[in-house]
């Protein structure tokens, strides 16, 4: 529920910007200059900086982007669903554009404009999180803005950045916005910061960093969905989605996730590991015969009694269980370390919303996720067929219901906690994002569609996954997987795996 801020004392006050109007460039989005105190952290913080290695970007400007109308000041308290994000880093996503037929001098303020207007319909992405006397914390929607960088990479390309059979190179990280940042830096540091890229062929890379504690990845693409929206039709006057600010997801929780002397939490994996990153694309015919494959000898062990799966749990495996369940028997086997009896986790973030009773519709901006695990032993994963291993996981999927969701809740409101992001074992994998968001559906801007998704540095560690939907869509999906280099390679030496991928081609590349 939003509420007014209150006079009390808090540990983190809403901040206050001290700063000078500028000149907008031809539109009337409201920029303004930079503050050195919004990125100066608290003292004595554990705020952890990532080196980007030197690369052939070069910032050329920076300013805040306020929102165009001024909001109620509301503060939206952070659920049980967004305080265990605190620990997370900034969720970095971006997509790269084949070059516009407009040049760059009139895209920035077609850009700033409708991202101004934008954050009048999302205005908690333009303020700050603040911690009051009790320790619950919220975000103040005090129009504070965003950053909004805009860069140059003459000497990188598409076709160096996104080469089609090979690691992700490491020049992609260099092209987003607050490298490093955890969301609880959202006290001090701006919630949202985006960048645009404008590489050496024209091509363009438009960057968005957010603070996890206050976005999903259904919340995200939301958002970047009314952007381009607004960028492309300048005229209307409201959105054909807007956002739910409503706090009525997992209702109201008195439970307080301290954080003494407002030190921010520890990032829970090690952000300097040495990983491999590859995206692997799977064609829709490829999952279908994996499905098929899952479901039939399935079925046939029912038949033969040796299923145990219950009437209510008995529908069908899904096209994305299927795949997942090959690529968890195919990174298992790729771990030549692990001893047959060590558990092994499958850990899956679900979208809630549709899941709880009563449902809470999809607009609803802020977490709504979950993590189901699913475990079994090493040697049991890398040994049994993918249908045992499709089922195990899709028998969690199911399980995960209103009720399931409420006892996850109430525990964590027993012992509130940041959620541990990592791989302690080195036996586990996180599957993260999802082939459903709109990243190539909604995200024309007015001057063609995106042709590809990629991430930044932030919360990847070995095992971990993101699905992304294909660009070619009709239900081919991407993976985006991070492993430690052994791994990484015995995977690419693995038959049975790389049968099932195939090889991306961006036409705009060769288009170039």
């Amino acid at each position: 529920m939003a509420i007014k801020p209150t006079l009390s004392s808090p540990c983190f006050p809403p901040t206050k910007t001290r700063v000078h109007l500028s000149v907008s460039h031809q539109k009337q989005a409201k920029i303004i200059k930079m503050s050195p105190s919004l990125h100066s952290p608290p003292s004595n913080p554990r705020y952890t900086t990532i080196t980007t290695p030197s690369s052939a970007v070069t910032i050329l400007s920076k300013a805040t982007i306020l929102p165009d109308q001024k909001s109620n000041g509301d503060l939206l308290k952070l659920s049980v669903s967004d305080l265990p994000m605190l620990s997370c880093h900034y969720i970095q996503k971006g997509l790269f554009f084949p070059p516009p037929p407009i040049p760059i001098r009139s895209l920035l303020p077609l850009l700033t404009h409708s991202l101004s207007r934008a954050l009048s319909a999302f205005p908690a992405l333009a303020g700050r999180l603040y911690t009051d006397s009790d320790g619950h914390i919220f975000i103040s929607c005090t129009d504070t803005g965003v950053d909004f960088s805009f860069a140059v990479a003459p000497s990188l390309t598409l076709p160096i950045l996104l080469p089609p059979s090979s690691d992700v190179p490491l020049q992609v990280k260099s092209l987003f916005s607050l490298d490093g940042a955890g969301s609880f830096d959202g006290h001090f540091l701006p919630i949202a910061a985006f960048q645009l890229t404008e590489l050496g062929d024209g091509s363009i890379f438009l960057a968005c960093s957010v603070s996890h504690a206050v976005v999903d990845g259904t919340s995200l693409w939301n958002f970047f969905n009314a952007w381009a929206e607004l960028s492309r039709s300048p005229a209307i006057a409201a959105l054909s989605r807007p956002p739910d600010f409503r706090r009525n997801f997992f209702l109201e929780s008195s439970a307080v996730l301290r954080f003494p002397g407002g030190i921010p939490p520890i990032v829970t994996f090690p952000i300097d590991a040495p990983l491999r990153e590859r995206i692997f694309h799977f064609t829709s015919k490829t999952i279908r015969e994996l499905k098929y494959k899952a479901n039939r000898r399935t079925q046939i062990s029912e038949i033969s009694g040796k299923s145990i799966l219950s009437r209510k749990q008995d529908n069908e495996i899904s096209s994305f269980q299927s795949l997942c369940a090959m690529l968890w028997r195919s990174v298992t086997r790729a771990r030549k370390h692990l001893a047959a009896t060590e558990p092994t986790t499958f850990r899956m973030a679900v979208n809630c919303r549709r899941r709880v009773v009563p449902a809470v519709d999809e607009r609803y901006f802020g977490n709504a996720i979950q993590s189901i695990p699913t475990t079994a032993a090493v040697g049991e994963v890398e040994k049994r067929e993918l249908w045992w291993t499709a089922r195990l996981l899709h028998r969690s999927v199911v399980a995960h219901d209103d009720a399931t969701i409420k006892r996850g809740v109430a525990e964590w409101e027993a012992a509130p906690r940041c959620f541990p992001l990592g791989n302690p074992n080195g036996a586990g994998i996180t599957m993260g994002s999802s082939p459903r968001f709109p990243m190539y559906e909604g995200n024309d801007f007015g001057w063609g569609g995106p042709v590809a998704v990629r991430s930044g540095r932030a919360n990847k560690f070995d095992g971990k996954i993101s699905a992304f939907p294909g660009r070619d869509g009709v239900g081919s999906v991407d993976l985006e997987v991070c492993l430690e280099p052994a791994t990484m390679a015995a995977l690419l030496e693995d038959n049975e795996f790389m049968s099932y991928v195939s090889e991306t081609k961006v036409e705009a590349i060769e288009a170039i």
